[in-house]
């Protein structure tokens, strides 16, 4: 088969819908992809798994089944060496009711996990990001792969790009934050664009 893709990208979060477009567009996959804002009625998938992959299967599989169409969805977050391994999957949540009443809960997340490794020495903030991404086609296949990032947390935050813990993250190899890079480098080396690039293949099948 041959022709355009359509799929829905499980979030309403409006900058992973360029993020996954940007990543297909360059591995040659022809497809448009719309998140949720254009399903307002899509219901709210709780992330109940205890692991990545699990959140990201829930979450492709709902939105599959409300709109018919090929549906991914991603659950990623922040592995803290230090932190034998959370905030993990709890990584958008980990502030908890102190986040929300702050009204910034990634800014919150963020300063909880630099407090909590105050006292950790430079030598030991290994810290990786971890996506997995999930494909489910409506009475066809599901797809699910993993993509990860090591590095490492710095003390104080830089850069105003990206989201989430990026202004504190320093992938390896480089001495700028995920922040501090252009949308299209950190792409080219992040734990989402790695899973995303994996279900590239996947994705062109559908067409």
């Amino acid at each position: 088969m041959s022709g355009r893709v359509k799929l829905v990208l499980a979030t309403r979060n409006a900058k992973k819908v360029p993020e996954m477009q940007a990543v297909l567009a360059a591995a040659g996959v022809e497809a448009d992809v719309v998140g949720l804002d254009a399903y307002p009625q899509a219901p709210e998938v709780a992330e109940t798994e205890p692991t990545f992959t699990g959140n990201a299967l829930l979450k492709a599989r709902a939105v599959a089944a409300h709109t018919g169409l090929p549906a991914v969805a991603d659950d990623s977050g922040l592995r803290v060496d230090a932190l034998n391994g959370m905030p993990g999957v709890l990584s958008a949540r980990w502030s908890g009711r102190f986040g929300d009443a702050t009204g910034d809960k990634d800014l919150a997340n963020l300063h909880l996990v630099l407090d909590q490794l105050a006292d950790t020495p430079d030598g030991r903030r290994g810290a990786e990001f971890v996506a997995a991404a999930a494909l489910v086609v409506p009475g066809g296949v599901e797809t699910a792969v993993e993509g990860v990032m090591r590095g490492r947390i710095i003390r104080e935050r830089r850069g105003g790009n990206g989201f989430g813990y990026d202004p504190v993250f320093v992938p390896e190899g480089e001495t700028r934050t995920t922040a501090e890079m252009e949308p299209e480098e950190k792409n080219a080396i992040s734990h989402r664009g790695k899973a995303f690039r994996a279900l590239a293949e996947e994705i062109r099948e559908l067409g």
